[in-house]
C-alpha cells in the first residue's frame, strides 16, 4: 500500500485524506524495520490464537539465551510464565516484571541432586542476542472476545509493547480513542498485557507512552533521541519511536527505568519520563568519575512536580551496577521529608533489590556505616552526622544523595558564636557548617544533590560540596511536556484592610529573611519576628483573613475539581486561630477542615486533640489526599510545604512570607497534574509579590520571561476578557441578553437557541472556531473567576454550557459513548450550579419522550419530537448522528443496503452543508430514511430469513434482474445454503489471508454455479458476498461448538471446497 507521506527536507509531510489508520501502520512497520526489527503479519503467522506469547520463538529464545541450562529448567521457566497464581491483573503484571527484569528463579535435578538457578529472558549484556519483532494484525481470543491490537513488540517472544493507533486524517478520533480502546483491551483480553511492559498511543500528532495502570494524563511524549532539550517543543513522531525504541534504549528502559510504587493496596506501574531517563544515565555516568576524582557527582535540577524522588529511586538502582556494590546514604533536613522519601524508596524495595533502612538515631547511623564493607541503602537527616574522631567509612564507593541540596545548611566554614549562659555571662562557641561534619564522616564518599529549585548564584557552599548541574529540566519545559502545570497567583491583601506600618513591617521582614544570620541580625528578626506574631494574630485582622478565605473558597474554589485547598499560616498559633474561627463562620465544616503542624510540650491543652499524634497526622494525610474525602482544607505552617504530593490540589492561601526555595517548594504544592487541571492558585494575603518576582531570578531566561509574573490580575484575566469578547463576536445576530437572570425555561431556550445558532450548516467554520475559543475562555476563567465581574460571570457560563452542549451533541459522550440527552441536561445543570449558582432545573431537552437514555432511531415518539424541535440545526446533528450510529451497526449485518443507506445519508448531508436544501428539507429526507431503514428489518420476518441470512440474500439479488430469473424459494434454498456453508468455513482471519479468501471464492462460485446464476454477474456477487462475510467474521462471535481455537490449514480448506455435495460438509 502506498504510503502517502511525502519527505520535504527531512520534514515528514501528510496528505490526511489519504492517510487512512492502515497506511500509518505501513509507516510505522516501515521506521522499525530501519531500526533493525523484523516485521511479521499475524495472519500468514501458523499459531494458536488463544497463547498472548509466540510459543516457539520464547522457547528457542530461552535455549539460546540460557546456554548450558538443561532443558528441564527451560521447562520450568516456561511453565512459570504461562501460569501465575491466581491475582489481579496488576498482581500478575507485577511477577512478570520481575522475571523480565531479573530472571525466573528455578530448580532442577542434575544427576539427582537438585539445584537451582536463574532462567533470563533477554539478554541485556548483548542485544544481538534478542529477537525483536513486529507484529501487526494479531488476533487474540479469550473469553470468547476476538480482538486485533494493531501492532505489538515481541521481544523472544514476550508481547512487551502494545501500540493503538488511529487515523491521522479524523479529526473525531485521536490518541483518547486509542487510550479508551487500550483500557477496553485489558477488560476483554487481560492475558495480553499480564506480559505488557509498554503502552503506546499514537496518531501521528501525539505519540504517547504509558503503563496499564496510567490515566491518560500520564501518558507522556518522548521528545528527544539522545537527550538534548533544545528541539522538544514539536517533537515529530519519529523523534519518540526512534528516541525510545532503538533496541539498546529499550532494553535499558526495560530493565532499569519502569518500576511499581504506591502503597500495598494501590500498586501502579511507573515509566520513567524521557527527562528522567537522559537526566538519571548523566548522573551516573558522572558518579562513574567522581567516584575516581574529587567526588562531587553534580547537582540535579528537576523542577518540583517532574518526579524527581522516583528519579533519586532510579539513579540509586542503577548505582548499584555502576559502582560495584556501593552505600548509598540519602540524606535530607528534616525528619518529615526523610520519613516521605524513605517511604518512596520502601515501596520501590522490589526494584531496588534490597530494603532501605533509615537511622532512628546518631548511635544507629554510626552502626550503620561504620565497618560496612558494601550495599545498603541508609536514609537519615543531616544533623545524626557527629563531628567524630575518626572516620565512619573511608571507602570510595559510597554515594551521598542530598534531596534539596541548597538550604544553606551546607557550609564548610567554622563560625564563632557568641551568646549567654543562665548566669548572664557571655561565651563563645565554634559551631562547624555541617558539610564539613558530613565530609569529616565519610571523606572519600561522592556527593550528588537533587533539587527542584535552582541554586541560589551566591551559594558558595552548595557548589563546592556538589558541583555543578547536571541536568536542567526547567518550568517552562515541565509545562510544555504536561509534566506539571503552571502555577498562577492572586493578590488579596487588600481585603485584609491592614495600615501602611503593619504592611511596611511584613515588607521588611522579606528583607530580613534574605540576608545571612549574623548575631545582631538574629537578635534584630527575633524582636520583628514577635511583632509579626502579634500583627497577623490580630483578632479583627483574622476575622476579615477568615471572611474573605471562606467566600473565595466557596463562590470560586470549592466546585473546582475536588475541591481541595490549603491554608499556610504564619505560626501555630495563629493556625489555631485561622481553624476556630473558620469553624465560627461555618459550624458544619467539622470534616472538612484540619490542622496539620508539628507539637510542642508546651502546648496548651485544647490544642492537643486537635493536633493528634503522628498516626492522627497520617490519617489527615490519607484523607487529604484521597480525592473523594470530605477533608477538603488543610491548615498548615511548615509541614506538609515540601514534598507532600496531593496531585488535584489546586488552591493555596497564603498568610505568611517566606521567600526563595522555601516559598517556590510551597507553591509547587499546587503544580500537579491532575485531569483538566488549567494551574494551581496561590491566593495572596502577605504580599509575596516582590518575592516571588526576586525568586524568579534564579531561573532560567525563559523561566523568567514566562513566568516572572504570575499574576492572575496581568496574565489570566485580559485573557478572559478577550476571549469572552471574542465568543460573544461570534454569537453577533444571536441576542442572549436575557440569559443573565433569566428563568430556568427562558434559560434552557437560550442555550438550545444558541447551540442551534452556532451549528448553522450555512456558516461551516462558526462551530470549529466558537469549540476553540470557547475553551481557551473555560481555560483562562478557571484561573481568574475571583476576578470577573457578575455579568462576565454569568457570560462565561453561558459559553461553557454551548461549548459542552454542541461537542455532546456532534461528537457524543465521554469516550465516544453514544448520546444520552437527559445527560447532557443534567451536565448543563451541574456546570451551572457551580458557575452561578442558578437554583431551578434546565431542561434543555425534554427527555420524558424519549425514554431519556435509550435513544431508538425506531421509536416514533423519538421520530416526532426530533421532527417538531424548533432548533432545526440540532434536530439535523441529532439525527445525522443517530442515522450514522445505526447505519455503522446495520453494516455488520447488511453491507449492502448499509452502503445505500450511507450513500444516501452522506449525500443529503453533502446538499444540506452546501445549502442546496433547508435544514427542514433534509430533516424530512432523514427522517423518511429512518423508515426505510426501520422497514428492512421487518423484511427479512416476511421472508422468514434471519438478519445475516437476509444481508446474503440481498448481497445476491442487489443486481436487479436476478430477483426475475429465480423462483423466490429458490433464491431462500440458496441464501440458506450459502449462509450455512460460509458459517462453516470461516476460519480466524480467513480475510487477512490470500490463500483463504481464494478458496472462500471458489466455494461460492461452485455454488452459484450449481444454482445456474447468471454468470456475468459471478464476480459481482462473489464481491458482494465476501465483504459481507468479512463483516460477519469480525462482528459475530464464535458459535461454542466450533473449535476456532485450531488453526486450519490452507490444504484442509482447499478440500472443503473442493468436497462433493451438500457443501461445506468437511470429510
Amino acid at each position: 500500500m502506498p504510503s502517502m507521506a511525502i519527505q520535504s527536507k527531512g520534514v515528514l509531510i501528510i496528505m490526511p485524506s489519504l492517510f487512512t489508520e492502515d497506511t500509518y501502520e505501513q509507516a510505522i512497520i516501515e521506521l522499525f524495520e530501519n531500526m533493525g526489527y523484523d516485521h511479521l503479519y499475524a495472519p500468514d503467522m501458523d499459531r494458536d490464537y488463544s497463547s498472548p506469547l509466540l510459543d516457539a520463538e520464547l522457547r528457542n529464545s530461552l535455549v539460546r539465551i540460557n546456554r548450558g541450562l538443561p532443558v528441564e529448567a527451560i521447562d520450568e521457566a516456561l511453565s512459570k510464565l504461562k501460569n501465575f497464581d491466581t491475582g489481579s491483573l496488576l498482581q500478575k503484571n507485577i511477577i512478570f516484571m520481575d522475571y523480565l527484569q531479573n530472571g525466573i528463579t528455578v530448580k532442577f535435578f542434575v544427576k539427582g541432586e537438585e539445584q537451582s538457578s536463574i532462567v533470563r529472558l533477554i539478554d541485556y549484556q548483548n542485544v544481538k542476542n534478542n529477537s525483536f519483532y513486529l507484529v501487526n494484525q494479531f488476533t487474540f481470543l479469550e473469553n470468547g472476545n476476538n480482538r486485533r491490537p494493531d501492532v505489538i513488540l515481541f521481544i523472544n517472544g514476550l508481547p512487551l509493547v502494545l501500540m493503538e493507533l488511529k487515523s491521522p486524517a479524523k479529526d473525531e478520533v485521536g490518541a483518547e480513542n486509542a487510550f479508551h480502546q487500550i483500557r477496553n483491551y485489558m477488560q476483554d483480553i487481560p492475558s495480553i498485557f499480564y506480559y505488557n511492559a509498554i503502552c503506546v498511543i499514537s496518531d501521528l500528532s501525539t505519540n504517547k507512552a504509558g503503563t496499564i495502570t496510567s490515566g491518560f494524563d500520564r501518558f507522556m511524549e518522548w521528545k528527544t533521541k539522545d537527550g538534548n532539550y533544545e528541539d522538544t517543543a514539536y517533537a515529530s513522531f519519529e523523534t519518540f519511536y526512534e528516541g525510545m525504541f532503538q533496541k539498546t534504549r529499550l532494553l535499558d528502559i526495560l530493565k532499569n527505568f519502569i518500576l511499581f510504587s504506591g502503597a500495598s493496596n494501590s500498586r501502579f506501574k511507573v515509566l520513567a519520563g524521557y527527562h528522567q531517563y537522559f537526566a538519571v544515565r548523566k548522573a551516573i555516568e558522572k558518579a562513574k568519575v567522581a567516584t575516581k576524582t574529587d567526588g562531587k557527582g553534580g547537582v540535579f535540577w528537576h523542577t518540583q512536580g517532574s518526579g524527581k524522588s522516583l528519579s533519586m529511586v532510579f539513579y540509586a538502582h542503577l548505582l548499584q551496577d555502576a559502582l560495584d556494590s556501593p552505600t548509598i546514604v540519602v540524606m535530607t533536613d528534616r525528619i518529615d521529608l526523610d520519613d516521605q522519601l524513605y517511604a518512596q524508596f520502601s515501596q520501590c524495595t522490589d526494584f531496588l533489590r534490597q530494603t532501605p533502612v533509615q537511622a532512628e538515631s546518631k548511635e544507629h547511623l554510626k552502626s550503620l556505616l561504620d565497618g560496612r564493607s558494601a550495599n545498603g541503602i541508609i536514609f537519615t537527616t543531616m544533623f545524626k552526622f557527629e563531628r567524630g574522631e575518626k572516620a565512619l567509612s573511608e571507602r570510595r564507593n559510597v554515594v551521598v544523595m542530598a534531596d534539596e541540596a541548597h538550604r544553606g545548611q551546607y557550609g564548610f566554614d567554622e563560625k564563632i558564636v557568641m551568646s549567654e549562659n543562665e548566669k548572664g555571662e557571655k561565651e563563645a562557641h565554634t559551631v562547624i557548617g555541617n558539610a564539613r561534619v558530613i565530609h569529616d564522616a565519610l571523606p572519600n564518599a561522592t556527593f550528588i544533590g537533587f533539587t527542584g529549585t535552582p541554586i541560589s548564584a551566591k551559594d558558595r557552599n552548595t557548589r563546592e560540596v556538589f558541583g555543578d548541574y547536571i541536568d536542567v529540566y526547567d518550568m517552562t519545559q515541565a509545562v510544555e511536556d504536561g509534566a506539571t502545570r503552571p502555577v498562577y497567583y492572586e493578590s488579596r491583601v487588600v481585603h485584609l484592610k491592614l495600615d501602611e506600618n503593619t504592611l511596611a513591617l511584613i515588607d521588611s521582614t522579606y528583607d530580613i529573611l534574605e540576608q545571612q544570620s549574623d548575631a545582631q541580625t538574629i537578635e534584630k528578626s527575633k524582636k520583628m519576628l514577635g511583632q509579626m506574631e502579634s500583627v497577623l494574630g490580630a483578632e479583627s485582622t483574622i476575622q476579615s483573613l477568615c471572611d474573605d478565605i471562606v467566600n473565595h473558597y466557596e463562590k470560586y474554589r470549592a466546585n473546582l475539581l475536588t475541591g481541595k485547598a490549603m491554608i499556610v499560616a504564619y505560626s501555630r498559633p495563629i493556625a489555631m486561630k485561622i481553624y476556630r474561627r473558620i469553624l465560627e463562620i461555618r459550624p458544619n465544616w467539622k470534616e472538612k477542615i484540619g490542622v496539620v503542624m508539628t507539637s510542642g510540650n508546651n502546648d496548651p491543652e485544647d490544642w492537643k486533640e486537635i493536633i493528634g499524634t503522628k498516626a492522627h497526622k497520617e490519617e489527615l494525610a490519607r484523607k487529604f489526599k484521597d480525592n473523594n474525602d470530605p477533608m477538603k482544607i488543610a491548615i498548615v505552617v511548615d509541614m506538609w510545604l515540601t514534598g507532600f504530593d496531593v496531585p488535584s490540589l489546586a488552591t493555596m492561601y497564603v498568610y505568611k512570607p517566606m521567600h526563595g526555595y522555601n516559598l517556590m517548594q510551597a507553591i509547587a504544592r499546587v503544580n500537579r497534574v491532575f485531569k483538566d487541571k488549567e494551574g494551581g492558585l496561590i491566593v495572596d494575603y502577605v504580599g509575596i509579590a516582590s518575592a516571588l518576582k526576586s525568586a524568579m531570578k534564579e531561573y532560567t531566561k525563559r523561566d523568567q520571561s514566562k513566568y516572572g509574573d504570575m499574576n492572575i490580575a496581568k496574565m489570566a484575566y485580559p485573557k478572559f476578557q478577550e476571549k469572552l469578547q471574542v465568543c460573544k463576536d461570534l454569537l453577533h445576530g444571536f441576542d442572549f441578553s436575557g440569559f443573565v437572570g433569566g428563568s430556568p425555561l427562558t434559560m434552557a431556550k437560550l442555550i438550545t437557541g444558541g447551540v442551534n445558532f452556532i451549528l448553522d450548516a450555512s456558516i461551516p467554520d462558526r462551530k470549529d472556531l466558537f469549540l476553540k475559543e470557547a475553551m481557551l475562555l473555560k481555560q483562562s476563567h478557571s484561573l481568574c473567576s475571583s476576578m470577573t465581574t457578575e455579568l462576565e460571570r454569568h457570560e462565561a457560563a453561558y459559553m461553557e454550557a454551548l461549548r459542552s452542549t454542541v461537542i455532546k451533541i456532534t461528537y457524543g459522550g465521554t469516550g465516544g459513548k453514544s448520546l444520552s440527552l437527559t445527560e447532557i441536561n443534567s451536565q448543563i445543570n451541574e456546570l451551572l450550579k457551580a458557575a452561578v449558582q442558578s437554583e431551578g432545573v434546565i431542561n434543555l431537552f425534554d427527555s420524558s419522550k424519549s425514554g431519556g437514555e435509550n435513544f431508538s432511531l425506531f421509536d416514533p415518539a423519538v421520530l416526532d419530537e426530533i421532527s417538531r424541535m424548533k432548533e432545526k440545526n440540532i434536530a439535523v446533528e441529532i439525527l445525522k448522528k443517530l442515522m450514522a450510529e445505526q447505519v455503522s451497526l446495520y453494516k455488520r449485518t447488511n453491507v449492502v443496503q448499509s452502503q445505500k443507506f450511507s450513500e444516501k445519508i452522506a449525500q443529503l448531508m453533502n446538499f444540506y452543508y452546501n445549502g442546496l436544501i433547508t435544514n427542514e428539507e433534509v430533516i424530512k429526507e432523514l427522517l423518511k430514511t429512518a423508515q426505510e431503514i426501520a422497514e428492512l428489518y421487518k423484511n427479512g420476518e416476511k421472508l422468514g430469513l434471519s438478519q445475516e441470512e437476509l444481508a446474503f440474500y440481498d448481497a445476491l439479488t442487489k443486481p436487479e434482474h436476478i430477483k426475475d430469473f429465480y423462483k423466490n424459494d429458490e433464491l431462500i434454498a440458496l441464501t440458506r445454503e450459502l449462509t450455512e456453508m460460509l458459517r462453516k468455513n470461516r476460519t480466524i482471519d480467513w480475510q487477512k489471508k490470500e490463500t483463504a479468501r481464494a478458496q472462500m471464492r471458489k466455494m461460492v462460485k461452485r455454488l452459484l454455479k450449481k444454482y445456474h446464476y447468471p454468470p456475468e454477474d459471478y464476480d459481482f456477487a462473489i464481491n458482494t458476498v465476501i465483504s459481507q462475510c468479512e463483516l460477519w467474521t469480525d462482528n459475530v462471535e464464535p458459535r461454542k461448538e466450533e473449535k476456532l481455537y485450531k488453526y486450519v490449514s490452507e490444504t484442509e480448506l482447499s478440500k472443503v471446497a473442493e468436497a462433493a455435495d451438500p457443501y461445506g460438509e468437511k470429510k
